[in-house]
């Protein structure tokens, strides 16, 4: 790692000790997509050595190395720049990831990667070590697995990531090894018991770990548990691999049975206790620590520093809040147990039942402190009870465990005066008003900390097995702890079901909340007590937020649900997060855990209120309705769109341009289709406005990835009795649906569609979703190679079109119209078509629009025989497109310029433009277009004296074409078979003109 200074990476972080991540400044960065990241991991774990460009491919892809992967990685080398160095000019060298002879190296200081932090540390402790420091080694190695937020590089593809996951993971399990060998040689054996319980469980066959977790138990006076590790692992090598343990493992089990008094513990060196009278004898009221505790290190060690710290004349005072079953009892038991020896004088526990119908008394709560502290009587008022209580603490040095409080006025009489003490709170609600106090959200566990609580109860053995049905198991719980030992402990209860068997029951959404109950434990129920605790109109806030299954909710959908002003839906939901009936990671924006949206969906269903239900949703529907149309508005200026079925009594949020407009479109994405799916059983009131959204939705969207989700909407609306019976609800979906099934390139399914919506639509009205649908459908017919059909429907759209008057949209259907009379050889007429489109959109100003037909007039030329013309109108279009933030339509723009500048000779700008096609293509999962590019792509390396790469690129586009059952395909077949000795394939259908 460059130990350098520039003022380019000074504020920048990275983390690969876990999910890869960065920051600049503490602001998180946008690291882009996987094969992005693994380029950003194999520089990062160069440490500033050059990584050539071989060995980077190699690294990402392997032997599955694509065609094109030299350009991809230029792409993402270019993007990993612009977030690394937002501010430098484009003619400006980077500093940070920078250019070397045949590679790139990342240029940081040494401080800012974790892994380097923790090697250092690691070093550290080893100095310490041999200097005679045991304790310091050990604190040393402690703040270096702390460092760890999980599984290294979670998600990040390549040879190169697998092999540095492997890597990664058995350093930190030596280290984590070391720590606990250095924990029993200062005394500390209690302390290790669970994490080697854990370790174990996870290793089975790492005899080191089972020794010292022998020892560990054997100090701990659990001399039979001991032994009882040694024969489990005896049976468990014999079985697996049929050996005998090692030297280590049976030395241990012979000394044990000797009991051989050098493995006595060391003894431990807690803080000096103050003088006690000799009739003292210090609490131990702590409940006992789980076996089984494993994850949240991190936050282990932040809370043991910040209960030990102490610091003036203040009491040290921990809340923890979190929602029930997120774990904040267990976590504070076992951070406290941790603790014991840094609070000698003792440690107090309370269940204060705040969740419950009748909490503890603090006068009683306090009777029973003072006792336990050596009072021989506790005075009668409240007041004298704390007063006393402060009294006897204030020469200790103790810890106070306060459980499950209501609120921070049946606190207050129970903390210490002075410091030397510390207390530690658990509640479901944050307790900002608790003076003082350092407030720490608990939230649910990682995927990585479930699984390994899972397989700690379960048994790695059986997880092992089933690691995907194990991974679908602790989703289906929502990596809520209480949730995952539910289940765990059902499945261990019953040998005969497979994780398999588990992870089906849970997947029924339906049944989740009855299957995560055992005995008198229960989800529901513990969901259930912080319900209870609700005010009547929060309450109604909880349940009416959960009609929309979204990610999130912005404040404009949560005030449109409860039908009230911004400011009052604002407070009702920030009042839900204060009790944890719902989250917020970002200003404004609001979610629920997994497992508390489906309970309150199932209160809604309890309290049967339909009516209430359905007007939320109506003002939700309209919000969104109206919103996307405004889009429309701005993205598509001018332009004629499809009259709604629903006319929304809401105006929906403003844009000033495209570009926000885009913005709000791809964030709010989920909120659109979680209100739709929640109308798909609703009345026709309902079903309106959502089809309505869906129609809006495939003109202005241009993400190809929610074509399979948008599309299975529109078939269950087709198919609904309600839309079944008004045929002008029904015309409506199956205009959307034939838009939909042609961007996937369902040729067949887009005609039967659009035709079905033709016929359904009165034959005398001159109406906006007649003239898309007819558009629609002759843009279909066109890529079906049958354009004398396709001209017809354009004939009729255009008069449909001069009757309700919009030169817009007539530039844009005499674009389309020229390229039904190239395929019929018309070309005098297309070019005629074509120029006077973009004239018309010249004219108009309409940007939109003119790119539109510069890239319609582009197609026109290469067809009719002027490729260099063509490609000026393309790179215009291109630019346009670019401008607009138009990324498939720049994809499509820069493929035609492939296209052209191949016919026009100049095959080293038609490769470059190809690539650069097909790197947005494949960025944005454009199946087509990727098809197109690598056609291009393929034929200019023919030409360039690449064959290899060059058949390569052009069989990639063979099989997209193939599957997508485009003309496109046979063209391609016929240059393969053309540079090929062996047979071809069999023929495609003819290729359209």
């Amino acid at each position: 790692m460059e130990h350098q200074d520039t003022r380019s990476a000074e504020a920048l972080r990275f983390q690969v000790l876990g999910p890869v991540q960065a920051w600049r400044g503490g602001v998180p960065l946008a690291l882009g997509s996987p094969q992005q990241q693994a380029v950003l991991v194999a520089l990062l774990l160069g440490e500033g050595r050059p990584v050539t460009t071989d060995d980077l491919v190699d690294g990402i892809w392997g032997e599955r190395t694509p065609p094109q992967a030299v350009a991809a990685l230029r792409t993402y080398v270019s993007r990993l720049r612009s977030v690394l160095e937002p501010n430098r000019t484009a003619r400006k060298p980077s500093e940070v990831l920078v250019s070397m002879t045949d590679g790139y190296a990342l240029r940081i200081p040494a401080d800012a990667l974790d892994l380097a932090v923790f090697e250092r540390r690691v070093a550290e402790a080893s100095a310490a070590r041999a200097d005679g420091g045991l304790r310091p080694a050990h604190d040393t190695l402690v703040a270096a697995l702390d460092l760890w937020r999980g599984r290294p590089l979670p998600g990040v593809p390549g040879p190169y990531a697998d092999a540095q996951r492997t890597r990664l993971a058995e350093r930190q399990l030596a280290v984590a090894e070391e720590r606990c060998a250095l924990a029993l040689e200062i005394g500390l054996h209690a302390d290790v018991v669970a994490e080697l319980n854990s370790l174990s469980a996870a290793y089975p066959l790492r005899e080191r770990l089972r020794e010292l977790l022998m020892l560990a138990l054997y100090r701990s006076g659990r001399q039979a548990e001991s032994l009882g590790v040694y024969a489990d692992t005896r049976k468990l090598l014999i079985d697996e691999l049929g050996v005998e343990p090692g030297g280590g493992l049976s030395t241990m089990h012979a000394r044990i049975l000797a009991g051989d008094p050098e493995l006595l513990a060391p003894p431990a060196a807690p803080p000096k206790a103050a003088e006690e009278s000799p009739a003292f004898v210090p609490p131990a009221q702590l409940p006992a620590d789980v076996s089984d505790f494993s994850g949240r290190s991190k936050m282990v060690g932040e809370l043991r520093d910040v209960l030990r710290a102490g610091s003036g004349q203040a009491v040290v005072v921990t809340s923890l809040a979190g929602i029930g079953g997120v774990g904040k009892t267990t976590l504070a038991v076992h951070v406290a147990h941790s603790l014991r020896p840094d609070f000698p004088d003792g440690q107090l526990y309370v269940d204060l039942r705040g969740a419950g119908a009748s909490p503890a008394d603090p006068a009683v709560v306090l009777g029973d402190f003072l006792h336990a502290l050596g009072a021989p009587d506790a005075p009668d008022s409240l007041d004298q009870r704390a007063a006393l209580y402060r009294s006897l603490l204030a020469d200790k040095r103790m810890l106070i465990l306060l459980d499950n409080a209501r609120d921070a006025g049946q606190l207050r009489p129970l903390i210490p005066g002075v410091s030397g003490n510390a207390v530690m709170v658990t509640s479901r609600s944050r307790l900002a008003e608790l003076p003082g106090a350092h407030l720490v959200d608990i939230e649910e566990l990682t995927p990585d900390e479930a699984l390994a609580l899972f397989s700690a109860i379960v048994g790695a053995e059986r997880v092992g097995a089933e690691p995907e049905a194990a991974l679908q198991v602790v989703t289906s719980c929502g990596f809520l702890p209480l949730a995952v030992r539910i289940a765990a402990a059902r499945l261990a209860s019953r040998p005969r079901w497979s994780v398999s068997d588990l992870a089906r029951r849970l997947a029924d959404q339906r049944n989740r909340l009855q299957e995560l109950q055992l005995g008198n434990l229960a989800v529901e129920t513990t969901l259930g007590l912080g319900y209870a605790q609700l005010r009547p109109e929060e309450a109604r806030a909880f349940r009416l937020l959960a009609l929309v299954d979204s990610p999130d909710l912005p404040l404009s959908a949560v005030a449109a649900l409860l039908g009230t002003a911004e400011q009052e839906a604002e407070d009702l939901a920030e009042a839900l997060v204060e009790a944890n009936m719902l989250e917020c990671f970002t200003p404004g924006r609001y979610r629920y855990h997994d497992l508390l949206r489906l309970y309150a969906q199932r209160q809604n269903a309890k309290l049967g209120d339909v009516e209430q239900q359905r007007e939320a949703l109506l003002r939700l529907l309209d919000l969104l309705h109206a919103t996307i149309r405004n889009v429309q508005g701005v993205v598509e200026p001018d332009d004629l769109a499809v009259e709604p079925l629903h006319r929304a009594d809401s105006t929906g949020r403003p844009f000033a341009d495209g570009h926000t407009a885009r913005d709000w479109l791809r964030s709010e994405i989920g909120v659109l289709l979680g209100a739709v799916e929640a109308a798909a059983d609703a009345p026709l009131a309902l079903l309106q406005p959502a089809v309505d959204i869906l129609q809006t939705l495939t003109f202005v969207s241009e993400d190809p990835t929610l074509a399979p989700r948008v599309r299975a909407m529109l078939q269950a609306a087709a198919a609904s009795p309600v839309a079944l019976q008004d045929p002008e609800t029904l015309a409506s979906v199956h205009h959307a649906l034939g838009q939909i099934h042609r961007t996937a390139s369902e040729l067949a399914e887009s005609e039967e569609s659009l035709a079905r919506s033709l016929a359904l639509q009165p034959a005398d009205r001159a109406t906006t979703l007649r003239l898309s649908t007819a558009n629609g459908l002759a843009i279909t017919l066109i890529l079906a190679g049958r354009p004398a059909e396709a001209l017809s429907l354009y004939q009729q759209a255009l008069d449909v079109i001069r009757q309700l008057g919009s030169p817009i949209s007539e530039a844009r259907l005499l674009a389309n119209t020229a390229r039904a009379h190239v395929g019929l050889d018309r070309h005098a007429e297309a070019e005629e078509s074509a120029r006077a489109a973009v004239a018309a959109a010249r004219t108009s100003g309409n940007v939109p629009c003119l790119a539109d037909t510069l890239y319609q007039l582009g197609v026109v030329l290469r067809a009719t025989g002027s490729p260099g013309e063509a490609a000026v109108h393309l790179r215009e279009a291109h630019q346009l497109y670019r401008q607009q933030q138009h990324p498939i339509w720049e994809g499509y723009s820069l493929a035609r310029l492939a296209a052209c500048l191949l016919a026009d000779g100049r095959f080293a700008a038609a490769a470059e433009a190809a690539e650069e096609s097909l790197s947005i293509a494949q960025e944005i999962e454009a199946a087509y277009c990727q098809g197109m590019a690598n056609a291009a792509l393929g034929e200019a390396l023919l030409e360039l004296g690449q064959p290899s790469r060059g058949l390569a690129c052009l069989q990639e586009a063979l099989t997209v074409f193939t599957r997508l059952g485009v003309p496109e395909a046979q063209p391609v077949q016929d240059l393969i078979a053309s540079r090929h000795t062996e047979p071809s394939p069999p023929p495609l259908p003819p290729v359209a003109p």
